[in-house]
């Protein structure tokens, strides 16, 4: 690209970003002006539809805000969405709680136009944790009670020990935390029981057993656990399910696509889905349902059957030809009832076959379990099986996009290559499962540790790599040191035997002309010196 037609497409930036500075006075003046109405209104559904309405606002705000380089106001209004969603799905909202989002709106607001939030700095203060991982812990022994409370706070949950079940019943009719775990007795468990049946939303409830027998786990399940450990505890196997619970919770939310020529219908299905929290598009043209499909990326697309000059069937065979689009869901939307013409179509293409009319809760039950389902088998796909971090390639493609984006913004970028040390000895001796279970916890930890927009994958064996946008060099040393102490405190169990892993670390920063490959290759140079000069340190890589 010549220099004219950088200029040229440099001023269409501009005009963009400008154009997006006036819209955004209003939107921030919209923002304030519905947060005042909020503190007016009492009546519950009224709130919550005024709640709904700022989270959608703010939603769009963290998605464009740092597309139009103003990076922390982006970050500042996801961190308040996602307060907004707890909000939203809380089994009992508190007043306090809405109360403190619309004075962080309101701070939003003023810090804008003050211009704090215009042009983000480096931040020195990572975020440690998604919204919410408060736990509860119900054990009468306090001594090991308190004990997991420290092995659980090194991944960074914040975790409160209730001797006694009144206790921990008091305490979440205080606040509710984000999951339960319990140290199994008859007693407490029937109490538990009692105590999830009274809330909305069940919590994640975790058992720790003293057996592996049939009634015992049958007692857990009906007290609606998601996972069982028995003792001796591995924590970090507890950890990784807690983990699993949490990134269910607090995953981003399910896109789905109608395809449907009637407005009215497909507006209420629209209506019914994004009041569970989905992201809906509707397409009344299927002519632009390629177009469409690229800009959304759905998971799940429901597809009306009979319409004027295309079938739900063809549209599914269309988007069967592309490979791109293999994991996502295909459900037909019809009034046929005939069994066999329904599953001809499927043979055809298709995954399933909803019979009009349906209840709004059949509706909901029938694409959320789609929704979860094309949402692992894409996770499957792009990520680690072990870890549920990028692969190698993809890491790599992530480092590349960011450092081209450091280079476009002038701001920096750190890159991280990790290792865990002596790994090969903890297989030889502890076996490969053992070692399993240390990467995954690792990556637990860093997970958690990072920010949204942080990247991370696992690049090969016990080897990770992390970038980190908006992190200079000194900040980024100062939070994989913080990793590597609580990682080196965490105890890992083999059988009988319990063992601790060190890691090391090296890392390189954008310096306006390196490339990401360049950088990689200093970032491993610096993880060789960390090795060299005895493990369990972080090194900082030489400028280029």
């Amino acid at each position: 690209m010549n220099d004219s037609a950088n200029e040229a497409l440099h001023d269409k930036l501009q005009a963009l970003n400008e154009k997006f500075a006036d819209r955004l006075e209003e939107e921030l003046a919209a923002l304030e002006q519905g947060a005042e109405r909020l503190l007016l209104i009492h009546e519950q559904e009224q709130r919550r539809q005024m709640v709904i309405d700022l989270h959608q606002r703010l939603h769009r705000l963290a998605g464009t805000a740092g597309t139009f380089g103003f990076t922390a106001l982006g970050e500042q209004s996801r961190l308040l969405e996602q307060r907004a969603d707890c909000w939203l799905n809380a089994a009992r909202p508190s007043g306090q709680a809405l109360s403190a989002l619309t004075q962080a709106i309101h701070q939003l607001g003023a810090a804008a136009q003050t211009g704090t939030l215009g042009q983000a700095e480096p931040s020195e203060n990572h975020e440690q944790l998604p919204a919410g991982c408060r736990i509860y812990l119900l054990e009468k022994n306090v001594e090991a009670g308190q004990e997991m409370c420290r092995t659980l706070s090194n991944f960074g949950y914040d975790v409160l020990l209730f001797p006694e079940p009144h206790l921990l019943q008091t305490a979440i009719q205080g606040q509710l935390p984000d999951a339960l775990i319990v140290s199994q007795h008859e007693a407490e468990l029937e109490e538990v029981d009692r105590l999830q049946q009274t809330l909305e939303s069940p919590l994640p409830l975790l058992v720790i057993g003293h057996h592996v027998d049939f009634d015992s786990q049958l007692a857990a399940v009906r007290a609606g656990a998601k996972g069982y450990f028995t003792r001796p505890l591995d924590v970090t196997q507890l950890e990784n399910k807690l983990e699993n619970c949490l990134n269910l919770q607090l995953s981003e939310p399910y896109r789905v696509l109608i395809v449907d020529d009637d407005t009215d219908l497909a507006a209420r299905y629209s209506l019914v889905l994004r009041n569970s929290q989905m992201l809906v598009q509707t397409l009344t043209d299927p002519s632009q349902l390629f177009e469409v499909m690229r800009a959304f990326n759905p998971e799940v697309v429901l597809l009306d059957m009979n319409m004027p000059d295309f079938t739900g069937l063809e549209l599914a065979q269309m988007i069967r030809l592309n490979d791109e689009w293999l994991r996502v869901t295909l459900i037909y939307l019809s009034g046929e009832t005939d069994i066999n013409r329904q599953m001809a179509a499927l043979l055809k293409a298709g995954d399933d076959f909803i019979t009009k009319p349906i209840g709004d809760g059949a509706l909901t039950a029938a694409v959320l379990s789609h929704a979860q389902r094309a949402r692992a088998l894409s996770m499957a796909l792009s990520r680690d099986s072990l870890t549920g971090l990028l692969k190698h390639a993809d890491i790599k493609e992530q480092v590349a996009l960011e450092v081209e984006r450091a280079l476009r913004s002038g701001k920096p970028a750190s890159v991280v290559m990790l290792d865990l040390d002596h790994f090969k000895q903890v297989n030889d001796q502890y076996g490969h499962a053992a070692g399993d279970n240390v990467i995954r916890s690792l990556a637990n930890l860093m997970r958690q540790r990072l920010r949204r927009i942080d990247s991370l994958g696992r690049y090969g064996g016990e080897e990770f790599v992390a970038v980190l946008p908006d992190c200079n060099l000194e900040q980024a040393r100062q939070i994989f040191d913080e990793i590597r102490q609580r990682f080196s405190a965490l105890p890992f169990h083999a059988d009988s035997r319990v063992f601790s892993v060190s890691l090391s670390a090296g890392i390189s920063e954008t310096d306006g002309h390196s490339s990401s490959s360049a950088l990689l290759e200093r970032a491993d140079q610096a993880l060789y010196a960390a090795k060299h000069n005895g493990r369990d340190q972080v090194q900082i890589a030489l400028p280029g």
